[in-house]
């Protein structure tokens, strides 16, 4: 089968100022538009046969920057839905609550378009998208080549966030969601799960453009 090319937007402001962006739609920087056009040259390497992309401008810009072909929305790789703590930072989440850590304390409810989710519901989006891209992967269900009466084995490349893309890391290898804290992913970055002897591994991780 192919592998599944993981793509972390490009900067923006607040991954900058390192505040927790979920479901707000904030743009990509000058610097991270500049990373999503420097993932080109490797991404031109792949065989991708389909892209997937999460529904935030800067992830679908960063798509089209990296020049992925035809990429599609799936609202199942939005980010992690912070809640009340959408926009702020672990330090001035630890200023009321020493020793916040994400992964194991989680998020508060915030307002009616950030109600906030847990790992575990972040976890089950991850499985979804997985269900889905492997056949894709295995070259059973890439459309436009399907309708010509071809197989189109190849890679997938997703376009998402970090935190989502760790927790999807973690469900591939078979891991709980909250051991996606062991995969720190940077903007900007090329990462590649596959499999050595039918089990699933990690290819390459956490790539930043040449």
């Amino acid at each position: 089968m192919g592998e599944l090319i993981l793509v972390r937007h490009g900067e923006t402001e607040w991954s900058r100022a390192r505040r927790h962006t979920g479901l707000t739609d904030v743009p990509l920087t000058a610097r991270g538009e500049e990373q999503a056009r420097a993932l080109r040259p490797a991404l031109k390497e792949r065989r991708i046969v389909r892209t997937l992309v999460s529904p935030a401008e800067r992830a679908r810009r960063t798509a089209g920057l990296a020049g992925l072909p035809a990429a599609e929305t799936d609202p199942d790789l939005r980010e992690w839905d912070y809640g009340g703590y959408e926009g702020i930072t672990t330090a001035e989440i630890r200023e009321t609550r020493p020793g916040w850590f994400l992964w194991d304390d989680g998020v508060v409810p915030g307002d009616a378009g950030h109600p906030g989710e847990t790992v575990d519901q972040v976890g089950a989006r991850a499985d979804a998208v997985l269900a889905r891209v492997g056949p894709l992967a295995d070259g059973l269900l890439a459309e436009g080549l399907l309708a010509k009466g071809l197989l189109a084995k190849g890679d997938v490349a997703l376009v998402a966030h970090g935190h989502f893309l760790r927790v999807l890391t973690a469900r591939w290898l078979g891991l709980e969601p909250a051991l996606g804290r062991l995969f720190m992913l940077g903007t900007g970055t090329l990462s590649a799960l596959g499999t050595e002897h039918d089990r699933p591994v990690v290819s390459a991780w956490n790539v930043p453009p040449p």
